[in-house]
């Protein structure tokens, strides 16, 4: 159920709003105080704003202004004069809407599921391109998931898969230092089966690999009494 966040000052307009949209399965929260509203659009747990312009506390273009800087959820603005529209359209809050009172109650609605719907697809669009071109790039290293490739200064380096899996895990998680019984758990997909020693062994290839000198690691370092980190280059 897709939640809806209403700030707005007059109850009544609040609260037929929240009907209409109730109606249509959507889960409403209201809040009539510019400040609490502010607070609550921040807490980032709702998938679109209906904003009102003037309200007390803190107005709605403020609101948005720091909403835009954090989320990208859609907001419809909400204002009692079509000249405040122009101007706060002027401004270029980056409100996905506009809307001036009175209005339709089901236009509300029919709006609202059109920005969802629309913000659904961009998202599903942006991680679905970041999915076919997962790459990371730290240093002389890159990594390409997608592909299933690695390479050093330019030149491609053979791994098997759980090498492969491996040195992609700890890339993805720099800094972060992992024992080596979390590592066998995490690749090779057991708890307690098996000899740990796997893991230093697949180390110890990797470096032979991607390491400039495997004595001074630049990329996968030894905790020792810990486990291994990996630490990301500029």
């Amino acid at each position: 159920m897709k939640k809806i966040l209403i700030i707005e000052d007059e109850l009544q307009i609040a609260e037929l709003e929240k009907d209409y949209l109730e109606l249509s399965d959507f889960d409403v929260t209201i809040v009539t105080d510019g400040i609490e509203g502010e607070k609550e659009a921040m807490s980032g747990k709702y998938d679109l704003l209906i904003l009102d312009l003037m309200l007390p506390g803190r107005d709605g273009i403020e609101i948005c202004r720091k909403f835009r800087n954090h989320f990208l959820q859609p907001v419809i603005m909400i204002s009692a004069k079509k000249e405040d529209i122009d101007k706060i359209r002027g401004l270029s809050m980056k409100a996905d809407d506009y809307m001036t009172k009175p209005f339709s109650p089901s236009e509300l609605v029919a709006r609202v599921k059109a920005h969802l719907s629309r913000y659904e697809d961009l998202t599903q669009q942006t991680t679905e391109r970041e999915t076919e071109n997962e790459i990371i790039e730290t240093g002389d290293l890159r990594i390409d998931k997608t592909a299933r490739r690695v390479f050093i200064r330019d030149e491609e380096k053979s791994f098997t898969t759980k090498e492969f899996d491996l040195l992609y895990f700890l890339a993805r998680n720099p800094d972060h230092v992992f024992p080596k019984e979390e590592l066998f758990q995490k690749i090779w997909g057991f708890s307690s089966v098996g000899d740990i020693a796997t893991v230093t062994v697949h180390i110890k290839k990797i470096r032979e690999k991607v390491e400039k000198d495997t004595s001074n690691p630049e990329y996968i370092e030894t905790i020792w009494g810990v486990g291994y980190r990996f630490k990301a280059q500029n």
